[in-house]
């Protein structure tokens, strides 16, 4: 019995391969794999703070320099400064469905967290970190801004001649769309693999 048990030899000792070296399961297979997600799950919140953080501090100044005074003109009549509070949508669209933006901009961002666990593509995390950095700007303006919770006005002030007032958030919002536009067309997927339809 004994020398049939050391012929089979079992799983867990090291012979069990047949070649006397312990197979790596597939855990340590893996290893390199997730220190590379974890960082760009990292550039993907750091993006995403630098653009929240900077719409912030950039409305605060509005609201406290500009708002209820004369425009700052930049360049001319063809870039100005002047605070607006907008109730809608990006560039002014929908002043009627604040709540439903509202709930858009929150859906969002539990997407975009939910979709970092899979995010192995530094291109995509600097797009969703965009994304997310602006959702969560304007976000909070219709939380804390009057008239009331979910209902709150965007502080909008950058205002080109012949086009909507926007902001920072906009902005970042309309980059990281345009950038996930160029990746998808390039057939980059957020987990880093390449597809040529």
């Amino acid at each position: 019995m004994a020398e049939a048990e050391r012929i089979i030899g079992t799983p867990d000792t090291p012979d069990a391969a047949g070649d006397g070296r312990e197979r790596p399961d597939a855990d340590q297979e893996r290893v390199p794999e997730r220190p590379r997600g974890r960082r760009r799950i990292a550039v993907l919140f750091a993006v995403a703070a630098f653009a929240y953080l900077l719409d912030l501090v950039s409305k605060m100044i509005v609201v406290a320099k500009l708002e209820h005074n004369e425009p700052i003109e930049i360049i001319g009549d063809w870039l100005r400064f002047a605070a607006i509070r907008n109730a809608g949508a990006a560039f002014g669209f929908g002043e009627a469905f604040t709540v439903i933006f509202t709930v858009i901009a929150a859906a969002v961002i539990v997407v975009i967290a939910r979709l970092a666990r899979k995010l192995y593509s530094l291109p995509w995390a600097v797009a969703l970190g965009l994304l997310l950095g602006g959702a969560l700007g304007n976000l909070t303006d219709r939380i804390f801004r009057s008239p009331g919770v979910f209902k709150g006005a965007v502080v909008d002030f950058i205002a080109p001649k012949h086009f909507a007032v926007f902001n920072l958030a906009d902005s970042a919002i309309v980059c990281g769309g345009i950038l996930i536009v160029i990746l998808s067309f390039r057939g980059l997927d957020p987990d880093g693999t390449v597809h040529k339809d």
